[in-house]
């Protein structure tokens, strides 16, 4: 059943990054932002694909995939922001996070300051949330926005280059990545 989600997780990012170019890495980069589970790791090296194929180019996939990744961050951020904590306990479970996951990122925050939000914007599955607790912290949101792009642009280029260099082997990248997407 899981790679049956995997799957169909994985065609409507083919067809949506397919049909809509730059615009839909964006697109996909702050759904996935947003706290929506949709792999990175799947947007990032297919449009790497893309580049190695002559249709991108891997500047503006990595910029495209750090404006989306920082569009949807903020949105997460404005969420825990205004809502603040109890919102999160509350309504934390439907986007898969529980109060532990959101008491290990508290701590994480708390002890890396401004950085958390650069860091975790690099870590897989911690990229997802780490706008919870910046929007619950406060952090003043001119450095969020800037830590959330930067990590974004770095993590988006990251995966697009793997992309671009497994190029003429995408399909068996692509298998080998349902593993990690299901974990």
């Amino acid at each position: 059943m899981i790679s049956e989600i995997v799957s169909i997780l994985t065609n409507f990012i083919i067809q949506t990054t397919s049909s809509l170019g730059y615009f839909g890495v964006g697109l996909l980069m702050a759904i996935e932002s947003a706290c929506i589970p949709l792999p990175s790791e799947i947007i990032g090296p297919f449009a790497g694909y893309l580049v190695y194929k002559g249709r991108f180019t891997l500047l503006y996939v990595s910029l495209a995939g750090g404006v989306g990744s920082m569009v949807g961050s903020w949105v997460v951020y404005e969420i825990g922001k205004f809502g603040g904590r109890p919102f999160v306990e509350k309504y934390g479970k439907w986007i898969l996070v529980s109060r532990h996951d959101l008491d290990m990122a508290d701590k994480f925050f708390a002890k890396y300051g401004n950085l958390s939000t650069f860091i975790g914007r690099m870590l897989p599955v911690v990229r997802t949330f780490i706008s919870l607790p910046a929007g619950v912290a406060r952090m003043p949101l001119v450095p969020f926005l800037f830590y959330a792009f930067l990590g974004s642009v770095i993590w988006t280029y990251f995966l697009a280059y793997l992309g671009l260099k497994l190029g003429e082997n995408w399909n068996s990248i692509r298998d080998r990545l349902h593993g990690f997407d299901t974990a």
